[in-house]
């Protein structure tokens, strides 16, 4: 089975089986699209964008999770 080793956040992670867009790769790493903003080697991408970008060993994600609140 393929894997994928990108730089996540600054860390070194390995996805396997080898996903073959952003979408997936986001979806194994076990975030929810509607709750993220996603910086793919230095670009931001917008969701719809994620299914058509292909990912490969060595991308760069940077992942910011929106959280919710006030008062």
């Amino acid at each position: 089975m393929a894997t994928l080793q990108l730089q996540v956040n600054g860390e070194r992670r390995e996805l396997s089986p080898a996903p073959q867009h952003l979408a997936e790769a986001i979806e194994q790493l076990g975030h929810h699209p509607r709750l993220v903003v996603v910086e793919f080697n230095g670009l931001i991408l917008t969701p719809d964008r994620w299914q058509d970008q292909p990912i490969q060993n060595g991308d760069s994600l940077e992942i910011v999770t929106i959280v919710g609140g006030g008062s």
